[in-house]
């Protein structure tokens, strides 16, 4: 990606998110259209995989809080015409590197001081390049997205899972020298920098990556058969990756220097790994609290009484029903939730759900009817019609 790329391509639009989008818009952007224009489902379409690369480069960018800010203050001063010598009143064009405005240097006699960090430090951190040096920059690897799906039981308690992945590497065949022989020479072009400058209007001089290496400073006498000169092959590999316990679904998980391999000694990209969980047949979860509803008979709930409920993987819990018990009254059974990081657990939260019989004995239908005439004078809907007439 180029420096003007980078100043004129609209993350936003790519994602499409307003400017003043939180974070959590931005996700749940990306994972709609990453998974509506992935590779795996679009076999074959090139312009669903041009457009999953574009969605998963604003993402980069959008998705990381320092990277967005870089990108905004980029764009903000560049995309509104900023910094425009000349002009009425002006002397004329100015020719100055953008290496040499913000690299930090101090001004000098008379001057007003450098800017340390700046622009420069903003186009090397997205590009992963070192600004405007004299001599081919190490590159960090890309990042990798990956997804995973757990069970229940899995994301409570954590998992080691093996991900395959795919990446970028430098290739086997040529030792990434890009040249068959393992002898490539110096591009003549940036003179081995992988970077060349060119007037970018309004007295500036832009620094893009060579076309002529593309970016590496090498140029292949014999390309080698398996990268084509480039230096760089897709690589496969398969990772045990450890899941935290008490990951939540859509959970996005960032491990640092698992990612594809970097170049020339750069760093190694990072890994994120998208956790989808399985629903449970009996549990359900809030937070670091698991959920259970446990049925219990009319004579338990009335009168009171102890029952048995279960737990995720662990034994049955004994609670206390007070006499009276409504339903959907909520318990809690302290310890017996999902683990939190510190390695406590949460709590399990038992629902009450009286349940009513469907069919009756004999012995149970007179118990009843007793019970019911016993209890005739009192009206359980009297308090409702009340406030109903009072509002």
């Amino acid at each position: 990606m180029s420096t003007k790329d980078f100043i004129e391509k609209d993350y936003y639009k790519v994602l499409g998110v307003p400017k003043d989008a939180t974070e959590a818009e931005i996700k749940k952007a990306y994972r709609k259209l990453a998974r509506e224009y992935h590779p795996d489902a679009n076999k074959g379409d090139a312009k669903a995989e041009e457009r999953f690369k574009e969605i998963s480069e604003a993402n980069d960018v959008l998705g990381d809080p320092k990277k967005r800010k870089e990108y905004d203050e980029a764009r903000a001063l560049f995309g509104n015409g900023g910094f425009r010598p000349g002009g009425a009143g002006g002397t004329g064009n100015f020719n100055f590197d953008l290496g040499d405005l913000f690299g930090g240097q101090p001004g000098g006699a008379g001057g007003t001081g450098g800017f340390g960090g700046g622009l420069g430090d903003v186009f090397g951190g997205l590009f992963n390049r070192g600004g405007t040096g004299t001599r081919t920059q190490p590159r960090r690897g890309q990042d990798i997205e990956s997804e995973v799906t757990l069970s229940f039981n899995e994301a409570v308690e954590g998992a080691t899972v093996p991900l395959r992945m795919s990446s970028s590497a430098a290739c086997k065949a040529c030792a990434g020298t890009g040249d068959k022989n393992g002898t490539p020479r110096v591009c003549p072009t940036c003179l081995g920098t992988g970077q060349v400058s060119r007037g970018g209007g309004g007295g500036f001089s832009l620094t893009d990556p060579c076309v002529d290496c593309k970016g590496r400073g090498l140029i292949a006498e014999t390309p080698c058969d398996v990268c084509k000169g480039s230096g760089r092959a897709k690589s496969s590999r398969t990772m045990q990756v450890r899941i935290p316990a008490g990951v939540a679904d859509g959970q996005r998980i960032r491990l640092r220097g698992k990612g594809g391999p970097g170049e020339r000694g750069g760093p190694a990209g990072d890994l994120y790994v998208v956790v989808n969980v399985d629903k449970h047949p009996v549990f359900g979860r809030k937070g670091d609290n698991l959920t259970v509803t446990v049925p219990v008979t009319f004579p338990e709930a009335a009168l009171g009484g102890e029952i048995s409920v279960p737990t995720l993987g662990g034994p049955p819990v004994k609670l206390k029903l007070p006499p009276g018990t409504p339903n959907g009254r909520t318990m809690r059974a302290r310890g017996k939730g999902a683990v939190r990081k510190d390695g406590t657990r949460g709590d399990l939260l038992v629902t009450v759900e009286v349940t009513v019989p469907t069919e009756l004995g004999d012995k149970a239908q007179q118990t009843l009817e007793a019970y019911q005439k016993a209890t005739e004078d009192e009206d359980p809907r009297a308090e409702l019609f009340k406030a109903a007439k009072g509002a």
